[in-house]
């Protein structure tokens, strides 16, 4: 029996190239001194691990790495607690299929 170990989600994310737009992120956080339920959900809902608390117990993001899927917009823009745009051209994730 030929039995096929399940590919994780960072195995295939690895694949995945970003061109990173320094100094032009296309996500950012707003400042806050405790983050909101819908910041703290991001922390567990971004599917490529984006978000996370600093020492201080803020939610900040590292855009390097972003899939783009909208997860965060869903979740955390409509409160205001994010700012989110598409990438400049030529910047962001370029998927690799196959």
């Amino acid at each position: 029996m030929n039995v096929e170990s399940p590919v994780r989600v960072e195995d295939k994310l690895y694949h995945n190239r970003y061109l990173v737009d320094i100094g032009h992120p296309h996500v950012k956080v707003r400042a806050h001194t405790t983050p909101s339920p819908q910041l703290l959900a991001l922390l567990k809902a971004c599917p490529a691990r984006c978000y996370e608390l600093n020492d201080n117990g803020q939610v900040e993001i590292t855009v390097d790495g972003c899939i783009e899927c909208g997860t965060c917009r869903v979740i955390a823009e409509p409160t205001g607690d994010i700012e989110w745009s598409h990438p400049r051209g030529g910047y962001g994730v370029q998927f690799k299929f196959g």
